[in-house]
């Protein structure tokens, strides 16, 4: 399934490829987007770290395929990704914490976590196993666990953070020693440790996946929001504006095309591939979404498709109006009355009408017309398509050329 087609894209039906039937479904979730989590898109800023920890198997999601990267995480299940992610030696006897039972699901990593110095306990023998874990915590116990110590002068080096004067006394050193090693990832602004926040767990992903970078265990990952000791990474600035005209690189990568019957309208998330930059500031940085719709638009005398957008979503989840176009795309597949079924459908994603028309004309009746076009509202446009031997469809393909351009300006923020 596509990376780029949202839940949203409710008008759509989708079927894919068996070794016996291929059964047409209305199914919105269907069109969720496939990456090892369905909560984690591939624009989600923190989306490198989670599904490379994932592929190594350090970190798991949940039986409903979620992730739930905004979750806090507790200590016991830090404890549980160090484990997996680490393999240094045990530098003292393990602790029987009193709230850690023999039997509790994370008392062997609980076990493995003190003994190899990452995480200490509270007092009166504590673990505190359920409580979240603080980010300036997790930064703690890896400079601890990997022993990570300062190179400079810590001050001048916190000094890169505007809340560095919340960072707790005990902890500065190793969280400077972190920074200098780039361990630290901040979203969605890299000058902003929030040290005393609940780390999340697409925050926990990020530290621990830089923590394994820094030891040459994986590659470098390219991210605005890696803090790096000598620079803050460019956030997009107040006062400047992309203007009318300005063309916005976006890609429609799915591995499915789209069909679409004539006036028919099909909500559609495009991905920004490049930053778009206006007097070396970032205006809309690469990986943001464009959300909107395929809309029945007519170039001379020839029906066709033209995605207008309706908003924009940037990394750190803000959104914006915004207001732009694409070229109108008049590309078509002809469907002949008695044609396979599966051999249209197959690896592709349709509009509620075009699947009514392609039923109608295949002789299939495995779809539900009647629930697919009261479902979708659309029974407005069939009226003369049903009667016809064959239909010319709209047809985007995975990898057009979807360029937008902007109708008004667009300001940074």
């Amino acid at each position: 399934m596509s990376q780029t087609l949202k839940a949203g894209l409710a008008s759509l039906l989708f079927i894919g490829s068996s070794s016996s039937a291929l059964t047409l479904t209305f199914s919105p979730a269907a069109l969720a987007q496939s990456t090892r989590f369905s909560d984690v898109s591939s624009s989600y800023w923190a989306q490198p770290f989670v599904e490379a920890l994932a592929n190594r198997g350090i970190i798991t999601g949940f039986p409903d395929g979620s992730f739930r990267p905004n979750e806090p995480v507790s200590r016991a299940q830090f404890a549980a990704m160090l484990d997996k992610a680490f393999t240094t030696g045990s530098q003292r006897s393990p602790q029987n914490f009193s709230d850690v039972p023999s039997n509790y699901w994370a008392r062997n990593a609980i076990d493995s976590a003190y003994s190899r110095g990452f995480m200490s306990g509270y007092t009166s023998n504590r673990f505190q196993p359920e409580q979240s874990i603080p980010r300036v915590q997790a930064l703690v116990s890896l400079g601890s666990g990997l022993n990570l110590n300062p190179r400079s002068d810590i001050n001048g080096t916190l000094s890169i953070f505007a809340d560095n004067s919340s960072i707790p006394d005990y902890a500065r050193d190793r969280v400077a020693a972190a920074t200098e090693r780039n361990l630290v990832v901040n979203y969605p602004d890299p000058q902003f440790l929030n040290p005393n926040r609940s780390a999340t767990r697409a925050e926990v992903a990020a530290f621990l996946y830089q923590s394994l970078a820094s030891n040459g265990q994986v590659a470098q990952v390219d991210s605005p929001y890696i803090v790096s000791q000598n620079s803050i990474p460019v956030i997009p600035s107040a006062g400047i504006a992309l203007p009318p005209g300005s063309l916005i690189p976006v890609r429609y990568d799915a591995a499915e095309r789209v069909l679409l019957a004539p006036g028919e309208s099909i909500p559609l998330t495009l991905t920004v591939s490049q930053d778009l930059t206006r007097s070396g500031r970032v205006v809309i940085p690469r990986g943001s979404q464009i959300n909107g719709e395929l809309r029945p638009a007519n170039l001379g005398n020839q029906a066709g498709t033209q995605f207008v957008a309706r908003n924009l979503v940037l990394p750190n989840g803000q959104t914006r109006p915004l207001n732009a176009r694409s070229e109108i795309i008049t590309d078509v597949e002809t469907v002949q009355r008695g044609a396979n079924l599966g051999n249209i459908l197959t690896g592709t994603a349709v509009g509620a009408a075009a699947a009514a028309v392609i039923s109608g004309l295949t002789g299939d009746r495995r779809i539900d017309v009647l629930e697919v076009l009261g479902g979708a509202g659309v029974g407005g446009l069939l009226s003369g398509l049903l009667i016809k031997n064959n239909v010319d469809l709209l047809v985007v393909e995975p990898n057009r050329d979807l360029a937008l351009t902007l109708d008004s300006e667009f300001a940074a923020r």
